[in-house]
Formats: structure tokens, C-alpha cells, sequence
């Protein structure tokens, strides 16, 4: 086995300052494995006593009769590296670490974490600051939490992997209280060794684990994160994440739109949607969409009939139902048939949807026969089936109902309880039908199942083109026409211009041109022209003189800095504006497509792709970039409008990260805004550009 395999499936266990009072923080793991059942050897180690619950207790870890697999360290922060010592000395496999006071603390206390690394060599190290892990599976309670104090823990196919040691206490009384099954939950916490990405990739081999959960407070190794649910994915295991700081603004100070719209939190988003994780998007959904897909069942589209004995309870369903997306569709005429010949009578509305036999009571052989014809009907994709008052007093019934149909279909079968009842929460989901008591909650488990039974998307990568010389390129804010030049060598293509410095070169240039043109001022200082007056549209020959003059002026007015240098640019109508940058983040590197123009940051209609480990995107994704815009009618002919050259702008997309890839670290901030995407078969055309290198 190795540490991590013995880390969580000890034979033995060193448990270094434990307490002989079972009351106490110190004295809980001792009782936690005995009261659990802990088939392996236990080893108290405390010199002050010499027994605790019948244990003969130890003095110290070098006078321990044999190697322990797992070592719990209960010291304090200033101590814990002593003990740490201790076990790397004797062999031991892995040491959990409780106390607080490392790195979270500041300056010192990441010199005690430092120090705990050194004193741990070879050997892993959960925590510190950590709650420990709970082997649910072999009933192994490696924590000193009070709240594992149950009696009985809820063994069932779900993994969690937190990096807050309280969440792994908060999810475990939850899911017991509601009849979920967890295998293993660890608690990661400071994560000085062994972090998220270990125990993805444990929990993807191990046989008892089919779906993971995580609780994310940061990824500190997005590309072994990357690998380890890549592996789960590839093993059929749905990864499900609730990450927290989602309401940290994220859009930090920066020179371009891009780092205004991009944000933390936006990054998480691309990187998830690449892995093909379900994101949670409450600390409910982390316990509620595993619980779903725990169940083993595929949900092929968004078609969900629901059944109901209570008719306001199914009205509210379908409410949330329909605001996630999904439908509720009448039955087609020959499942409505079936569905009457159940029940007759006025009471009975069982050609509708929801279908409603609230009159009916709680019979269980209609309840039967409904499940079975929804079930069977080509109208629909999933079930939920209502549980109301008149299942309270009888759940078993209700639950065994639709527990004898499921054998029937692999459709997805979920439960509402009205009202609150968490007994018949229990007794259904015990029974294989995850129960909720929250309409939001269905439409949750549903969406999750959905995400998760899509194809996996892989990633690929454009290799980068070594043959663009990109070494005359200066250092620091290029001006708008370096900028562009720089995107043209990559296959970007940008609009006519030239640069001037008198109003008579302005009027020449535009004479060239013919028709209207743009005048910009030309400067490495200013990234957002237009916030301090420095560009005009619709000029002629006969104008831009005149304009010239006056746009110095202004920016002299509002900058303290006179432009000595202008663009005149011909001037692009008929096009779509999109925006194209990228943004770079301790998750990676993406590129960012979205609604351009002035409007950007109003709208915030945006998708980002975080780039390959090597090269650029690829024409694929690029293409899909397109299609999640909100404004993609606008781009694929919105009400009669001429379709867009959507191809050239993929090609945009994919040469923009061929040179985002090949600058690497170099590029700080990179972005075209707006690109006019033209009527198709017209192309793409950069109308303004900024870029920042490294000094």
C-alpha cells in the first residue's frame, strides 16, 4: 500500500498526546476507533498515563512495539514538529495533524509550518489545521471533531474532499440526517502536503467511491487538480464542487477591459466547465446533486414529468423546473390514455402535467401504475414524484411504491417532500430515490444529472508557430498601432490606418482612405481613448482637420499630456463588436471572448477557456466560445440579420492564443476590443488593440 492508501486504511494507529478523559478534544480519537470498531492497533501515546480505556499507553514514539501506518497528532503548534520528528524517524506512513496556528496566522506561523515540513522528510502530512478524515467504508474515524459523536454513521458511494475542517463535520450530520451514504471525507485544511488533488485521485480508484464532492477554498495546484478529475472523469466518477468566494470582486485594478470582466472567480468557472465539473452553487447543492447521481441513473434531456398528490406543491416544482431550464410537457395522447385508465372520475387529472391525483389519497398500486406508464412514456426523460402529507404517516409506502418501479427504466426518479419531513427524506432516499424538501433542490439534482451526462469534452491544443519573430517587440504598454502590429504577425487581421502628427497628414490619410474614417490619439500612456476624449468617427477629409486640433486640446485639458501623434483608421459599419482578450491568474492563462465596444463591462456577456498546458485553442473551442454568448444570434443572423463570418472569427480566437501561448510569462495584459466581426465570407477586423509586456 501506499502512504495515502495507509493514511486512509491504517492498521495501525499512534494516537501522540492522547487524553484518558474521552470528554476531551485529546480523548475523542482514542474512543472515536474503539467505539467504530477499529480492527487494528491502537497506540496511546502520553508519558503522564499509563493506560487509557484498557490501552496500554506509551511514553513516547520511539518506545512503540511497532510502526505505526497513521500517527494523530493532538500537540500543540509549537510541539507538533517534535512528534512529526518522532514518526518520520520510526517509519510511519503519514501523520494528520491537528492544531491550528501555521501558515493562517501569518509571517510566524508559516515558519512553524515550514519547520513541520522539515521534520516530516519523506513522510505525508494531512493538515495542518485539519479536522482529519472519516473512512466511513471500513468505519475509521481518524478526528477529533464533536461532531462525529454519532453513534452510527451512514456508509453510501459518495467521497468529499474539503478544505474547511468544519464542512466535513456540517455535510456528515446532514447527510446522515437525510439517509445519504459517504465513503471517505478528508479534511485537507493548510494543505502544507497532501492536498485536494491526492485524494481526487485516490477516491477515483477507490471501489467504493462513485461520486466526489469537494469544498474549495483555492486551487494551489491547478495542473495536478487538472489530472486528478481528469482521472475521476475517466473512471465514470461526476466530479461536484462548491467553491466559496464567489462574491469577492475578483476584477482587480487592471489596464484592460478583459481584467475587469475576467475576475477570480470567472476563471473557476472556465477551468470547472473544461473538467467537466458540476459546480455547485450553494453549500446545499454539495450534498444535493451527489445524491443524485449516486443513484446511478442518466438523464438524456430536460423533458421531467412530475407527480403529485398535492396540487400546489407540483405547481411549485414545475415553477423551479422551468426557471432551470427545464420542461413539463403534457403527456403525449397515448400515455394520457394510460394514465386515465388508472382512476375515473372528475377528481382525477392524470392528462396534464404536473399529473394530479390529489384526491385519490395514497394508494399505492395507482401510485404503482403511474410511475410505471411515466416511466415508460417517450415523453419524458425523468420523474419526480411529490410527497405529501398523506405520505408522512405512512412513508414506507410511498417509498417502496416507487422503489419497486425503478427496476423498470434508468430514468432518473427523484422526490419532493411537502411538507417538511425529514423521516421521509430518510426512508426515500434510503430506498434508492434521492428525496428533497426544496423545489430548487429538484431542479438542482436535475441540472447536475444533466451536466453529468454529457460527453467529456478534451481539451486540444494549436502547437505554437516558433516562426514568428517576435524579438523586436518592445517592453512595458505598447501604443494602439504596435499593439495591432503584433496581432497581425500572429494572422489577426486589423483595419486600415496610419499613423500622423499634423492635421494636413490627417486630411491626406483620409483622402486615401475615401469615405469616413476614425481619429484616435496615439499614445502608450492612455489605454481608454475614448474616457478622456482622444477618439472622433465619421470624419472626412473636410473634418478631421478641424477635429484634430480640438481632440489635442481636450486631451491636454483632461491629461496634462498633449498628443503628438494621431491614427486615422478607415471606419468599419455592418460588423458585430466583439471583445478579445486574456487574463492571467494563479489558475492559468485564459482567453476571454465576448460583447465588445464601449458597452463591455455594462453587459458583462463573456465565456472564457483557460489555454492548454501547451499552445494555443483550438478551432473546436473557439467555435463553442462563440455559440455560449448570450448576443450569438446576433453573430448567427438575429431576425433576418446577415449571419456573421463566425469562422474567421474562430481563426481570430485561435491565432490570439497562438500568441498569448508563445509570450508566456512575458504577456501581462493582452486585448483587441472591439474585433467587427463582418457579414459572412467578409472576415474579422481588429479596430483597436492594447497589449502589456514585462519590463
Amino acid at each position: 500500500m501506499n502512504a495515502i492508501e495507509r493514511l486512509i486504511r491504517p492498521r495501525s494507529i499512534a494516537i501522540i498526546g492522547a487524553s484518558a478523559d474521552p470528554s476531551k478534544t485529546s480523548g475523542r480519537p482514542v474512543s472515536y476507533l474503539r467505539k467504530h470498531g477499529f480492527a487494528g492497533a491502537i497506540y496511546p501515546v502520553n508519558p503522564k498515563v499509563a493506560e487509557i480505556g484498557g490501552l496500554k499507553c506509551y511514553a513516547d514514539v520511539a518506545s512503540l512495539p511497532d510502526v505505526p501506518d497513521v500517527g494523530i497528532v493532538l500537540l500543540g503548534a509549537e510541539r507538533a514538529h517534535i512528534a512529526v520528528r518522532e514518526l518520520a524517524e520510526r517509519g510511519t506512513a503519514a501523520a494528520i495533524v491537528l492544531a491550528s496556528g501555521f501558515t493562517e496566522t501569518g509571517a510566524e506561523g508559516a515558519a512553524r509550518q515550514q519547520q513541520l515540513m522539515q521534520a516530516a522528510g519523506s513522510m505525508r502530512l494531512l493538515g495542518p489545521n485539519t479536522i482529519g478524515l472519516v473512512n466511513l467504508t471500513d468505519n475509521i474515524v481518524l478526528s477529533a471533531s464533536g461532531a462525529l459523536a454519532m453513534d452510527r454513521f451512514p456508509a453510501g458511494p459518495i467521497g468529499l474532499v474539503s478544505q474547511s475542517g468544519g464542512i466535513l463535520g456540517a455535510v456528515l450530520s446532514r447527510a446522515a440526517a437525510r439517509g445519504v451514504g459517504l465513503s471517505k471525507l478528508v479534511s485537507t485544511s493548510n494543505e502544507a502536503d497532501l492536498e485536494l488533488a491526492d485524494f481526487i485521485d485516490f477516491l477515483a480508484d477507490d471501489g467504493a467511491t462513485r461520486v466526489i464532492a469537494l469544498y474549495i477554498e483555492a486551487i494551489r495546484n491547478p495542473s495536478r487538480f487538472r489530472e486528478a478529475v481528469l482521472k475521476a472523469r475517466r473512471a465514470g466518477k461526476p466530479v461536484v464542487a462548491f467553491k466559496i468566494g464567489r462574491s469577492e470582486a475578483g476584477a482587480k485594478a487592471a489596464v484592460s477591459h478583459t481584467g475587469a470582466l475576467a475576475g477570480s472567480d470567472r476563471m473557476y468557472d472556465a477551468l470547472f466547465r473544461q473538467l467537466g465539473v458540476i459546480r455547485a452553487k450553494t453549500f446545499e447543492d454539495l450534498l444535493d446533486i451527489p445524491a443524485a447521481l449516486s443513484a446511478g441513473r442518466k438523464l438524456s434531456g430536460r423533458r421531467v414529468a412530475i407527480l403529485t398528490s398535492t396540487g400546489g406543491a407540483g405547481t411549485i416544482v414545475s415553477d423551479s423546473l422551468g426557471m432551470a431550464g427545464f420542461a413539463t410537457p403534457a403527456p403525449d395522447a397515448e400515455t394520457a390514455a394510460q394514465l386515465r385508465a388508472l382512476q375515473s372520475g372528475s377528481h382525477a387529472m392524470l392528462d396534464r402535467n404536473p399529473i394530479d391525483v390529489t384526491l385519490a389519497g395514497l394508494q399505492p398500486d395507482l401510485l404503482r401504475g403511474a410511475i410505471r406508464i411515466l416511466l415508460a412514456s417517450p415523453s419524458y426523460d425523468a420523474l419526480v414524484v411529490i410527497a405529501g402529507s398523506s405520505a408522512v404517516g405512512s412513508p414506507a409506502l410511498m417509498a417502496d411504491a416507487i422503489h419497486d418501479c425503478l427496476p423498470l427504466s434508468d430514468k432518473p426518479v427523484i422526490a419532493y417532500v411537502s411538507p417538511y419531513a425529514p423521516d421521509v427524506v430518510s426512508v426515500l432516499t434510503r430506498q434508492g430515490v434521492p428525496a428533497y424538501t426544496s423545489a430548487e433542490s429538484c431542479a438542482a439534482a436535475l441540472d447536475g444529472l444533466l451536466q453529468a451526462a454529457m460527453p467529456e469534452q478534451v481539451q486540444t491544443s494549436v502547437s505554437i508557430e516558433t516562426t514568428v519573430d517576435i524579438s523586436d517587440v518592445p517592453a512595458g504598454s505598447l501604443d494602439e498601432a504596435q499593439a495591432k502590429a503584433l496581432f497581425a504577425r500572429f494572422g489577426v487581421p486589423t483595419v486600415a490606418e496610419k499613423v500622423v502628427a499634423t492635421a494636413e497628414e490627417a486630411e491626406q490619410v483620409a483622402r486615401d482612405f475615401g469615405g469616413s474614417v476614425v481619429l484616435k490619439i496615439l499614445s502608450r500612456e492612455i489605454a481608454h481613448k475614448s474616457d478622456v476624449g482622444g477618439v472622433a468617427v465619421n470624419l472626412t477629409a473636410e473634418t478631421i482637420g478641424g477635429r484634430l486640433a480640438a481632440m489635442a486640446d481636450e486631451v491636454a485639458l483632461r491629461t496634462g499630456k498633449r498628443p503628438d501623434q494621431f491614427l486615422v483608421q478607415e471606419m468599419i459599419s455592418g460588423g458585430v463588436e466583439i471583445i478579445l482578450g486574456m487574463h492571467r491568474d494563479p489558475l492559468g492563462v485564459a482567453i476571454l471572448l465576448g460583447m465588445g465596444g464601449v458597452a463591455a463591462e455594462l453587459f458583462k456577456d463573456t465565456t472564457m477557456r483557460l489555454l492548454p498546458p501547451q499552445g494555443g485553442l483550438s478551432l473546436a473551442e473557439a467555435r463553442a466560445m462563440a455559440r455560449d454568448l448570450v448576443t450569438w444570434p446576433l453573430l448567427d443572423g438575429f431576425r433576418g440579420r446577415p449571419k456573421c463570418d463566425v469562422e474567421a472569427l474562430a481563426a481570430a480566437v485561435v491565432d490570439f492564443s497562438r500568441m498569448v501561448a508563445q509570450l508566456g510569462d512575458r504577456l501581462v495584459e493582452a486585448e483587441i476590443n472591439p474585433v467587427f466581426v463582418l457579414p459572412a465570407g467578409q472576415g474579422v477586423k481588429a479596430a483597436d488593440g492594447l497589449v502589456v509586456l514585462n519590463v
